[in-house]
C-alpha cells in the first residue's frame, strides 16, 4: 500500500517538475524574460528536484 503513495507521489513531482521546465523555456523564449520569475521557477524547479531525490533515496534504502 504505501508503496503505491510512493510512487504516485514520484509521478505528481515529475510532472510539476516537467511543468516547471516548461514554463522555464517559455519565459526564456519571450522577448524580455523576466530575471525574477526565472530565479522562481528555477528554484522551485530544484526544490521539486530535492525533494524527489530525497523520496528515490528513502525508497532505495528500504
Amino acid at each position: 500500500m504505501l508503496e503505491n503513495i510512493v510512487s504516485s507521489t514520484e509521478y505528481r513531482l515529475t510532472q510539476i517538475h516537467r511543468n516547471l521546465d516548461d514554463a522555464i523555456t517559455k519565459e526564456m523564449g519571450t522577448h524580455l524574460p523576466d530575471s525574477l520569475k526565472l530565479l522562481r521557477l528555477k528554484k522551485m524547479r530544484l526544490a521539486v528536484k530535492d525533494r524527489l531525490a530525497a523520496l528515490m533515496m528513502r525508497k532505495k534504502a528500504r
